[in-house]
């Protein structure tokens, strides 16, 4: 396999560290979700923020989409909300005739899905079966009506927000999508300072709850994020980089306190997501600790906690925090 050119590599990392710039003008703090977000975006996948309202979910995605001339679309997911309404559907175009039939043929009307970055907000307030219109785009890019295959246009990324499950009004996410998320992030509360930046951005010069995001100015195209994502295809990932990849997934599948462990597109996506970070840090190869480092957010929605460990108020990302003390790193 072929490599990417140092020239490239350092070009990438600019790109991507203008991006970030440009984001943080909008977000404050929250340094690690950001990173994550585009590290996914150069991964080809998609991300789920979790965090309880008002902790900027929304305002981390739209500035992200500022931030690049792409086409964006947002949906807000409400319980009446139908798979149709996120896909698209058939109507009926009197306009026109079929062969002379008299009969008005069927016309496809795309839904938001259409688009290069989709907002999925508070995806969780919707039922599963409206949740689960979108299997199909998030992994294999096209969408399927009236016997049509659809492609949806590359890039595409979906960013998901939602609440914790114990909050009011919310539906668990089924376990074939939550497969399908590159990442799981959970947004904390803000520090004290950045608490106060955050109030003063959002009351000077700005009425009732408008976000601040005058301040972005977008950076990437389609074809910057196309490039980045081939390059980031391209780089190195030593085989026992891979095989500590697998072995933390296999690991969770007998942890004490899990029931339930992760699949083998776990360890496709710590891969990916190594490959992505290496880009964004301007190295051509993957270390064993681009694959720890996002570890949590691969795996803390691939796995289940054992009825055991939620009675005793254990949290996955402490059991996976065993898991990756456990399972030894490689010396390359």
């Amino acid at each position: 396999m072929s490599t990417p050119s140092p020239t490239d590599i350092s070009r990438a990392a600019e790109l991507l560290d203008e991006l970030r710039q440009q984001v943080a003008k909008a977000v404050v703090g929250q340094r690690d979700a950001v990173d994550q977000c585009l590290i996914a975006l150069v991964a080809c996948g998609h991300v789920l923020i979790e965090g309880v309202p008002g902790l900027g979910k929304t305002l981390l995605a739209r500035s992200l989409a500022k931030a690049m001339t792409l086409n964006y679309a947002r949906v807000q997911f409400t319980p009446d909300l139908m798979p149709s309404d996120i896909t698209g559907h058939s109507v009926l175009d009197t306009s026109s005739r079929v062969d002379g039939s008299g009969a008005p043929s069927l016309r496809v009307q795309k839904g938001p899905v259409f688009t290069n970055l989709l907002l999925a907000d508070e995806i969780n307030r919707a039922p599963a079966k409206t949740q689960s219109a979108l299997l199909e785009v998030m992994q294999e890019y096209q969408v399927t009506l009236e016997g049509q295959t659809l492609t949806l246009p590359r890039p595409f990324m979906v960013i998901a927000t939602q609440n914790p499950i114990d909050t009011e009004g919310t539906y668990p996410l089924p376990e074939a999508q939550l497969d399908r998320f590159l990442f799981k992030i959970d947004v904390g509360y803000p520090t004290q300072d950045e608490e106060t930046t955050i109030v003063r951005r959002t009351t000077e010069q700005l009425s009732g709850d408008q976000l601040p995001l005058d301040a972005v100015t977008a950076r990437l195209t389609d074809r910057h994020v196309l490039s980045l994502q081939k390059l980031a295809s391209m780089i190195r990932a030593d085989d026992k980089v891979i095989d500590y990849a697998v072995r933390i997934m296999r690991a969770t599948r007998n942890w004490p306190g899990l029931s339930s462990g992760a699949g083998p597109r776990a360890a496709i996506a710590l891969v990916r997501a190594a490959r992505a970070t290496a880009l964004l840090q301007g190295r051509d190869y993957v270390t064993p600790d681009d694959i720890k480092a996002h570890a949590l957010p691969v795996l803390r929605h691939r796995v289940m906690l054992a009825p055991d460990a939620q009675l005793e108020g254990r949290s996955v990302d402490d059991l996976l925090q065993g898991v990756l003390a456990d399972v030894g790193a490689p010396r390359l």
